[in-house]
Parts: C-alpha cells; structure tokens; sequence
C-alpha cells in the first residue's frame, strides 16, 4: 500500500466486494447442489410409483394432486416408503389407492352454525 488513505480505503472495500462475490458464488453452488438433489430424490421416487402403481391408482393419485397436490405428496411419500422398506406385494392397484387416501386422509372438521 502507498500510504494514502484514500487508496488504502478502495483496496479494503476491493478486497471486501471481491469476498462478498465469492461467498455468493459458493451459496449459489450449494444452492444448485440441493436443487441437483431434489431432482434426483424426485426421479427416484417417480420411478417406484411407475413400478408399484397400476394405471388406474396412478390416475387416482393424479386427479388428487389436481385438487389437493399437498395431501398427494404425502401420499407419494407414504407409497415411496413402504416400497423401499419391502412391505409392498404386487402393484397397488385402484381400490388399494382408495384405501390409502382414506387411511391418510385429514380428518374434516365440521361447523355447526345456529342461528338465532
């Protein structure tokens, strides 16, 4: 350094944007690390409901993403689990689907309105 505060200063505010720079590039590394992941976790998962559902249960679970596409990732990922942990015989087929929504299915809450 020269001495001068003036450029004393600009190298320090250099030296700080250059770090800031680099530490959004590794964020956005790690961020496209996950995001690479997720896609894989995702594939893996698309590829055991191809294998242990039917057409019609998979149909099923597609009209259910449409309205409720929440309750239909919960589903997926119960389907998902009892196939990697074995406990799946055959394929799941229609009425079998049906069975899994009501088992998983929320209870509803019902509203009594009286009026006076």
């Amino acid at each position: 350094m020269s001495g001068n505060p003036d450029e004393d200063r600009i190298e320090q505010l250099r030296q700080e944007r250059l770090e800031e720079l680099q530490d959004q590039a590794g964020d956005e590394e790690a961020q496209q690390a996950a995001q690479e992941q997720q896609e894989r976790a995702k594939a893996q998962q698309d590829a055991l409901l191809k294998q242990y559902l039917t057409d019609d249960a998979r149909q099923r679970l597609n009209a259910v993403e449409m309205s409720k596409p929440e309750f239909a990732e919960k589903v997926k990922q119960q389907v998902t689990a009892l196939a990697q942990s074995g406990r799946l015989q055959g394929k799941i087929d229609e009425d079998r689907m049906k069975e899994i929504l009501r088992e998983l299915k929320p209870d509803e809450k019902s509203f009594d309105i009286r009026r006076r």
